[in-house]
Protein backbone atom coordinates (compact mmCIF):
# COMPACT_ATOMS: atom_id res chain seq x y z
CA UNK A 1 0.00 0.00 0.00
CA UNK A 2 1.29 3.51 -0.86
CA UNK A 3 1.91 5.79 2.11
CA UNK A 4 -0.72 8.20 0.76
CA UNK A 5 -3.36 5.49 0.75
CA UNK A 6 -2.27 4.38 4.23
CA UNK A 7 -2.71 7.85 5.73
CA UNK A 8 -6.04 8.35 3.99
CA UNK A 9 -7.21 5.05 5.45
CA UNK A 10 -6.18 6.20 8.92
CA UNK A 11 -7.98 9.52 8.51
CA UNK A 12 -11.11 7.78 7.25
CA UNK A 13 -11.14 5.59 10.33
CA UNK A 14 -11.76 8.70 12.44
CA UNK A 15 -10.00 7.13 15.39
CA UNK A 16 -6.78 5.33 14.70
CA UNK A 17 -7.64 2.67 17.23
CA UNK A 18 -9.33 1.08 14.23
CA UNK A 19 -6.00 0.78 12.44
CA UNK A 20 -4.00 -2.26 13.64
CA UNK A 21 -0.61 -0.57 13.27
CA UNK A 22 -1.44 2.31 15.59
CA UNK A 23 -3.80 0.37 17.83
CA UNK A 24 -0.95 -1.93 18.79
CA UNK A 25 1.39 0.99 19.40
CA UNK A 26 -0.99 3.05 21.54
CA UNK A 27 -0.64 6.73 20.61
CA UNK A 28 -2.63 8.08 17.70
CA UNK A 29 -1.40 10.46 14.99
CA UNK A 30 -2.77 13.99 15.13
CA UNK A 31 -4.05 15.09 11.75
CA UNK A 32 -3.95 18.77 10.82
CA UNK A 33 -4.55 20.45 7.45
CA UNK A 34 -3.14 18.65 4.41
CA UNK A 35 -0.49 21.15 3.31
CA UNK A 36 1.48 20.98 0.09
CA UNK A 37 5.22 21.54 0.42
CA UNK A 38 6.48 24.16 -2.04
CA UNK A 39 9.89 25.60 -2.86
CA UNK A 40 11.00 29.18 -2.22
CA UNK A 41 9.46 30.23 -5.56
CA UNK A 42 6.20 28.64 -4.33
CA UNK A 43 6.28 25.93 -6.96
CA UNK A 44 5.29 22.41 -5.85
CA UNK A 45 8.30 20.73 -4.29
CA UNK A 46 9.34 17.51 -6.02
CA UNK A 47 10.80 14.74 -3.90
CA UNK A 48 13.82 14.14 -6.22
CA UNK A 49 14.85 17.80 -5.84
CA UNK A 50 15.80 17.32 -2.19
CA UNK A 51 19.57 17.02 -1.93
CA UNK A 52 20.84 14.15 0.21
CA UNK A 53 21.92 15.09 3.75
CA UNK A 54 20.90 18.74 3.40
CA UNK A 55 18.90 20.52 6.10
CA UNK A 56 15.54 21.74 4.84
CA UNK A 57 13.07 23.62 7.01
CA UNK A 58 9.37 24.44 6.79
CA UNK A 59 6.70 25.44 9.30
CA UNK A 60 3.86 23.14 10.31
CA UNK A 61 1.27 22.71 11.76
CA UNK A 62 1.46 26.29 13.05
CA UNK A 63 3.03 29.39 11.52
CA UNK A 64 5.81 29.50 14.13
CA UNK A 65 6.57 25.78 14.62
CA UNK A 66 9.59 24.75 12.50
CA UNK A 67 10.14 21.30 11.03
CA UNK A 68 13.03 19.49 9.37
CA UNK A 69 12.63 17.80 6.00
CA UNK A 70 15.49 15.43 5.20
CA UNK A 71 16.51 13.17 2.34
CA UNK A 72 18.67 10.56 4.05
CA UNK A 73 19.84 9.07 0.77
CA UNK A 74 18.93 5.58 1.99
CA UNK A 75 15.79 3.84 3.23
CA UNK A 76 14.72 4.80 6.72
CA UNK A 77 13.90 1.90 8.99
CA UNK A 78 10.23 0.96 8.81
CA UNK A 79 7.84 0.34 11.71
CA UNK A 80 9.96 1.59 14.63
CA UNK A 81 8.35 1.42 18.08
CA UNK A 82 9.12 4.48 20.23
CA UNK A 83 8.07 5.99 23.56
CA UNK A 84 7.39 9.50 24.78
CA UNK A 85 8.68 10.92 28.05
CA UNK A 86 5.34 10.03 29.66
CA UNK A 87 5.63 6.41 28.56
CA UNK A 88 3.19 6.52 25.67
CA UNK A 89 4.22 4.21 22.85
CA UNK A 90 3.72 4.63 19.13
CA UNK A 91 4.97 3.11 15.91
CA UNK A 92 6.74 5.37 13.44
CA UNK A 93 5.93 4.04 9.94
CA UNK A 94 9.20 5.07 8.24
CA UNK A 95 10.31 7.24 5.35
CA UNK A 96 8.48 8.14 2.16
CA UNK A 97 9.31 9.03 -1.44
CA UNK A 98 11.92 7.42 -3.69
CA UNK A 99 13.69 4.72 -1.70
CA UNK A 100 11.65 5.60 1.44
CA UNK A 101 14.44 8.05 2.26
CA UNK A 102 12.48 11.25 3.02
CA UNK A 103 11.55 12.00 6.64
CA UNK A 104 10.07 14.93 8.53
CA UNK A 105 10.40 15.95 12.18
CA UNK A 106 9.62 18.84 14.44
CA UNK A 107 12.73 21.03 14.74
CA UNK A 108 11.90 21.85 18.38
CA UNK A 109 14.36 19.99 20.59
CA UNK A 110 12.59 17.70 23.05
CA UNK A 111 14.89 18.76 25.90
CA UNK A 112 14.97 22.56 26.23
CA UNK A 113 12.92 23.46 23.17
CA UNK A 114 15.80 24.96 21.19
CA UNK A 115 14.70 25.66 17.63
CA UNK A 116 15.94 27.33 14.43
CA UNK A 117 15.27 31.07 14.20
CA UNK A 118 16.03 33.56 11.45
CA UNK A 119 19.11 34.64 13.39
CA UNK A 120 20.61 31.37 14.62
CA UNK A 121 20.09 27.62 14.86
CA UNK A 122 21.55 25.40 17.56
CA UNK A 123 19.87 22.31 16.12
CA UNK A 124 20.47 20.68 12.74
CA UNK A 125 21.10 17.41 10.96
CA UNK A 126 24.77 16.36 10.73
CA UNK A 127 25.98 13.77 8.25
CA UNK A 128 29.42 13.89 9.87
CA UNK A 129 30.41 13.88 13.54
CA UNK A 130 31.07 17.33 14.96
CA UNK A 131 33.83 18.47 17.32
CA UNK A 132 31.72 17.91 20.44
CA UNK A 133 32.80 14.98 22.59
CA UNK A 134 30.87 11.83 21.72
CA UNK A 135 29.17 13.55 18.79
CA UNK A 136 27.80 11.11 16.21
CA UNK A 137 27.33 11.24 12.46
CA UNK A 138 23.98 11.07 10.65
CA UNK A 139 22.03 12.54 13.57
CA UNK A 140 20.02 15.62 14.39
CA UNK A 141 22.21 17.32 16.98
CA UNK A 142 21.20 20.10 19.38
CA UNK A 143 24.14 22.12 20.64
CA UNK A 144 22.21 23.50 23.63
CA UNK A 145 22.72 20.33 25.71
CA UNK A 146 24.01 17.90 23.04
CA UNK A 147 20.86 15.87 22.61
CA UNK A 148 21.06 13.69 19.50
CA UNK A 149 18.29 12.03 17.50
CA UNK A 150 18.50 9.40 14.78
CA UNK A 151 16.28 10.48 11.86
CA UNK A 152 16.51 7.02 10.25
CA UNK A 153 14.71 5.41 13.20
CA UNK A 154 11.94 7.87 14.02
CA UNK A 155 14.24 10.47 15.64
CA UNK A 156 14.81 8.24 18.65
CA UNK A 157 17.25 9.63 21.23
CA UNK A 158 20.77 8.28 20.77
CA UNK A 159 22.66 10.73 22.98
CA UNK A 160 22.31 13.57 25.45
CA UNK A 161 19.65 14.43 28.02
CA UNK A 162 16.48 14.45 25.86
CA UNK A 163 13.84 12.09 27.25
CA UNK A 164 11.83 11.43 24.11
CA UNK A 165 12.16 11.48 20.31
CA UNK A 166 11.43 14.53 18.23
CA UNK A 167 7.81 14.60 17.19
CA UNK A 168 7.48 13.11 13.71
CA UNK A 169 5.82 15.05 10.93
CA UNK A 170 3.68 12.74 8.81
CA UNK A 171 4.62 13.29 5.17
CA UNK A 172 2.41 12.08 2.33
CA UNK A 173 4.09 11.30 -0.99
CA UNK A 174 2.16 11.52 -4.27
CA UNK A 175 3.96 9.12 -6.59
CA UNK A 176 2.16 10.42 -9.69
CA UNK A 177 3.54 13.95 -9.28
CA UNK A 178 6.51 13.40 -6.91
CA UNK A 179 4.75 15.90 -4.65
CA UNK A 180 5.01 16.02 -0.87
CA UNK A 181 2.38 17.00 1.69
CA UNK A 182 2.44 17.45 5.46
CA UNK A 183 -0.68 15.94 7.04
CA UNK A 184 -0.08 15.57 10.78
CA UNK A 185 2.22 14.65 13.64
CA UNK A 186 3.07 11.51 15.56
CA UNK A 187 4.67 11.19 18.97
CA UNK A 188 5.18 13.69 21.77
CA UNK A 189 4.23 17.17 20.59
CA UNK A 190 6.01 20.06 22.34
CA UNK A 191 3.88 22.86 20.91
CA UNK A 192 2.12 23.99 24.11
CA UNK A 193 5.40 24.23 26.03
CA UNK A 194 7.03 25.93 23.04
CA UNK A 195 4.39 28.65 22.80
CA UNK A 196 4.42 29.20 26.56
CA UNK A 197 8.21 29.48 26.78
CA UNK A 198 8.74 31.72 23.77
CA UNK A 199 5.52 33.72 23.84
CA UNK A 200 7.21 37.14 23.95
CA UNK A 201 9.81 36.31 21.29
CA UNK A 202 7.23 34.81 18.95
CA UNK A 203 4.90 37.77 19.41
CA UNK A 204 7.68 40.12 18.30
CA UNK A 205 8.51 37.99 15.28
CA UNK A 206 5.04 36.94 14.14
CA UNK A 207 2.60 39.23 15.89
CA UNK A 208 0.27 38.48 18.79
CA UNK A 209 -1.90 35.93 16.99
CA UNK A 210 -0.08 34.69 13.90
CA UNK A 211 2.44 32.47 15.71
CA UNK A 212 -0.27 29.95 16.62
CA UNK A 213 -2.20 30.30 13.38
CA UNK A 214 -2.65 26.90 11.69
CA UNK A 215 -0.82 26.47 8.39
CA UNK A 216 -3.14 25.77 5.47
CA UNK A 217 -2.73 25.40 1.73
CA UNK A 218 1.05 25.38 1.31
CA UNK A 219 4.25 25.52 3.36
CA UNK A 220 7.48 26.94 1.96
CA UNK A 221 10.51 24.66 2.23
CA UNK A 222 13.92 26.39 2.47
CA UNK A 223 17.43 25.17 3.02
CA UNK A 224 18.41 25.90 6.60
CA UNK A 225 21.45 27.84 5.40
CA UNK A 226 19.11 30.20 3.56
CA UNK A 227 16.61 30.42 6.40
CA UNK A 228 18.91 31.42 9.27
CA UNK A 229 22.01 33.57 9.38
CA UNK A 230 24.15 31.31 11.55
CA UNK A 231 24.23 27.57 12.23
CA UNK A 232 26.07 26.72 15.43
CA UNK A 233 28.48 23.81 15.02
CA UNK A 234 29.54 21.88 18.10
Amino acid sequence: MERREFIKLCAAAGTLGANPVFAAAGLKPRFYARVQLVDESRRPLRAPSLAVNHNYIFHYPYAATPCFLLNLGKPAQQAVTLKTENGGSYEWPGGVGPGNAIVGYSAICAHRLSYPTRQISFISYRDQAGPARLSRSNVIHCCSEHSEYDPATGARVVGGPALQPLSAILIEYDKSSDGLYAVGTLGGEMFDAFFAKFQFRLALEYGERRAQQPVTGAAVVSELKNYCRQQVQC
